[in-house]
């Protein structure tokens, strides 16, 4: 499972501090920041199968950050007249 969340994290030693919990506490978690993105994105993928989303909120809100879930969109092909 994959989830992605937008973050307000804008250095790279801050990411690093937040990645550095995540797979301390979560072996089964592989994640990344993607800072260059408009939304300073986090994006955990779970080998184990389930990603319990609102634990990663709490552990960035506990290093000082903001994550949100950001839904997934999936856009319709566009249709050529």
């Amino acid at each position: 499972m994959i989830e992605v969340f937008r973050t307000n994290v804008t250095s790279q030693q801050n990411a690093e501090k937040i990645l550095n919990k995540i797979h301390s506490g979560f072996p089964g978690y592989v994640a990344n920041f993607d800072l260059s993105d408009c939304d300073r994105v986090l994006r955990i993928n779970s080998h184990a199968g389930s990603l319990c989303a609102q634990t990663i909120i709490r552990l960035v809100a506990d290093l000082g950050f903001t994550a949100e879930v950001l839904p997934d969109v999936v856009s319709e092909p566009s249709m050529q007249y």
